[in-house]
């Protein structure tokens, strides 16, 4: 057995885990009083790079012909993890790793043996197809914790997508998008050109983007991913095993020898102006205002570690758009934080059901904070932020002050989120949230931990409650989660207890009142024919009581996914579900369904094409009872990339539903188009359609990239109303529009 065989295998392999209680119980205090052999120390030893320092540092073209480039470390070695694991990659890749002390440099060179071979149409930055093309991906593990991490991925257009890690991604390939931060924008360079050879790329990322300890000399988890696009191919210098991906950080290799790195004085400011008029028609009266604002965004570091956020007058992305959703359920939509004085380091304030599927419980969700339940928006006075580490030490606290809006008095937000990393990747912490004003209280507290007792084996959870003027009982919860996943099992079981009155005001908790139990249990089989290269079998029950103990909600669920050698996807679902209505629910305008018990099932078939190829399609069909009637849910989406430089988009998807309160429709529909004059000036058009809320919305977004870390926008949005009698959408049917110009410049120093 090779090295890179026996390290896929010790990282892939662990003792089954089985039995109840003291067998549980027996596994945490091994956890916590016996070495476990470190997975990460093997992986730095195995792969090391060692870090070259130079003087100056070479131009940033996208040619690799400078000659401070033969001084540098060269990788070549890659390894497959898709389609045959272990194999050598088929294509062969070159990186050279450079650094000058204020930056680090990679060239990477991507062979192709193919003429013409190289798939690649996107350019806007953190592109929605950029992970689906051709592309090359780096993390970098600054602190070596085995948990937190930067990662930045290039395509051969020059496309960039950049994110924070946090938890190692959430250890579990469906785990809550909370552990991986997309919306985070670091500033960084890239060139490229795609060439008769493949496609080169050079990068450049400067120190004062990241954070790491300070030290002399120092070390750096990293890791590289080639994606091949036309064979479906994701080969990687450290090699990981099938279950997990690039995030999976405790399985870096290292770079070594940093030193006397420079992050200049550390202080980079950043304000914003906006301008711009919106109209609105109410009633038939037509209300006409000017729109401007102006605020700042200060980042200091405190340390190389650790950094101090201020923000005045908070930018409320107004450049962004939430996509719209249909909801027949009882429960609130999440929508995602967009909003950049938030967006870094925003994992290290999660606490609450991270490794689980779906939200059932986030304590802290940062759009509470100066956004009303109606997504409209509340001002931020201004605030200040500490996040970072200090040695094993992670450090969060935030405080922010909203101005008072149509009568209601300002509100203060307090969030101090403390957690330290023990053993190899495990780690226990707390938090305290406080909502203050007007009178009124609402306060968080909570302690949480994660274990992770074998490279397979997870165990997290949490204790909470919470006070709020008013309430004096029944405020506690608590979750737990033991979790096994290797290269042929996902096995799960979770339990999740929250009290009738427990009320995290400034977290995103959908159901209170319940006692919530799950199992689930999933194999990953390759049959290696049929053009299949994984199938996921999987059945999981979940059970919801009330606070007594009362059936409130079940469902079993049972599903096949099919994932084939080109990446298209064929999924079929069936569940079983039960509900129990206390009370009536209001499903449509004028359809209430009843109290009562129903028993109801759905079957779902969704098939989705390639994703990576210039035409791409999706299509699902669902037919189900729905509490006391039918309903049939159906729907499509198109893709087309014209060109490199043009792509467009459509879905549809239909709610049909048919009860005996009453029938009625859903409806949703949107259409996207976006135009790339080059990586850095790009044009978005989405326009989308309701028919719950009877409105057309279409906003249309121009962005140009004038220098990293810099923007300007234009950007229109219009709201129009639905009408029984067909008319042109071009007629003086419109709720709102506004025009709004915002120019972002950063100053660093």
């Amino acid at each position: 057995m090779n090295d890179t065989q026996r390290r896929i295998a010790a990282s892939g392999c662990a003792r089954a885990v089985s039995g109840r209680g003291t067998r549980l119980v027996f596994l945490l205090l091994v956890g916590f009083f016996v070495a476990v052999p470190s997975a990460a120390q093997e992986s730095w030893e195995l792969y090391q790079i060692g870090a070259v320092r130079v003087d100056g540092g070479p131009e940033i073209d996208g040619v690799l012909d400078e000659p401070i480039w033969g001084a540098a470390s060269v990788i070549r070695d890659f390894i497959q993890q898709e389609p045959d694991e272990g194999a050598p990659a088929t294509e062969s890749t070159e990186v050279r790793v450079l650094y000058n002390g204020s930056s680090l440099f990679l060239g990477v060179r991507a062979l192709d043996a193919s003429t013409g071979g190289v798939i690649a149409t996107e350019m806007r930055r953190d592109g929605d197809r950029i992970l689906e093309e051709d592309n090359f991906q780096v993390i970098l593990d600054t602190f070596m914790d085995s948990r937190s991490a930067y990662m930045f991925v290039v395509s051969p257009l020059g496309a960039q997508l950049d994110q924070q890690v946090s938890d190692e991604g959430g250890r579990d390939r469906r785990a809550s998008a909370s552990a991986i931060n997309r919306d985070w924008d670091g500033v960084w360079s890239v060139e490229t050109r795609v060439t008769d050879e493949g496609w080169v790329a050079e990068i450049e990322i400067p120190m004062v983007t990241l954070r790491f300890p300070e030290r002399d000399p120092q070390s750096w988890g990293i890791n590289l991913m080639r994606n091949i696009s036309r064979k479906n191919e994701q080969a990687y210098w450290a090699p990981i095993p099938k279950p997990f991906g690039l995030t999976r950080v405790s399985l870096a290799g290292s770079l070594t020898d940093l030193e006397a790195l420079d992050r200049g004085r550390d202080l980079r400011i950043k304000p914003f102006v906006t301008g711009g008029g919106r109209t609105q028609l109410e009633s038939g009266i037509r209300d006409n205002s000017a729109q401007s604002d102006v605020g700042l965004d200060l980042k200091y570091g405190v340390t190389a570690g650790l950094n101090l956020d201020l923000t005045v007058n908070t930018d409320f992305a107004q450049a962004e758009v939430d996509n719209e959703q249909v909801n027949l359920t009882r429960f609130p939509l999440f929508f995602p934080e967009k909003r950049e004085f938030f967006l870094e380091n925003s994992g290290q304030f999660a606490v609450g059901t991270t490794n689980s599927t779906g939200r059932i419980a986030d304590l802290f969700f940062s759009r509470r904070i100066g956004i009303s339940e109606a997504r409209s928006q509340v001002p931020i006075l201004g605030g200040a932020r500490l996040t970072g580490k200090v040695g094993q030490n992670n450090i969060a606290i935030m405080d922010l002050q909203t101005d008072d809006i149509a009568g209601q008095p300002g509100e203060n937000f307090l969030v101090a989120r403390y957690s330290r990393d023990i053993l190899d990747r495990s780690q226990i912490g707390g938090i305290f949230i406080n909502k203050e004003g007007g009178g009124r209280y609402n306060r968080t507290y909570a302690a949480d931990m994660t274990l992770a007792i074998t490279p397979s084996f997870t165990v997290d959870g949490f204790v909470a409650g919470t006070s709020t003027t008013g309430l004096t009982e029944d405020q506690i919860a608590g979750h737990i989660r033991a979790g096994w996943l290797d290269q042929s099992w996902r096995i799960y079981s979770e339990y999740t207890d929250l009290g009738d009155n427990f009320n995290p005001e400034v977290g995103f908790v959908p159901r209170v009142g319940i006692k919530r139990s799950k199992f689930h249990f999933e194999g990953n089989p390759r049959p290696e024919r049929w053009g299949i290269r994984m199938m996921e079998p999987m059945w999981n029950v979940e059970y919801f009581t009330d606070q007594s103990g009362r059936l409130v909600s079940r469902r079993y669920h049972h599903m096949v996914g099919t994932l084939f050698q080109n990446n298209a996807y064929l999924n079929i679902m069936f569940n079983r579900e039960f509900e129990r209505l206390d009370n009536p629910f209001r499903v449509a305008p004028d359809v209430i369904i009843d109290p009562g018990d129903y028993k109801f099932w759905n079957l779902n078939v969704r098939f989705n094409s390639n994703p990576s190829r210039r035409f791409f399609y999706g299509l699902s069909y669902s037919p189900q009872t729905f509490y006391d009637g039918d309903r049939t849910d159906w729907g499509g989406n198109l893709g087309l990339r014209v060109t490199d430089q043009l792509a467009t988009s459509a879905s549809f998807s239909r709610n049909d539903v048919s009860l005996p309160a009453g029938d009625f429709t859903v409806d949703l529909a949107s259409f996207q188009l976006d135009y790339a004059l080059s990586p850095t000036m790009t044009l978005r058009s989405i326009t989308q359609y309701n028919s719950s809320s009877e409105q057309w919305s279409t906003s249309a977004r121009f962005r140009y990239i004038y220098r990293p870390g810099s923007d300007i926008y234009i950007v229109y949005d219009e709201v129009r109303r639905d009408d029984a009698i067909p008319v042109s959408p071009w007629v003086e049917m419109y709720r709102e529009r506004q025009l709004i110009v915002k120019m972002t410049y950063l100053l660093s120093m």
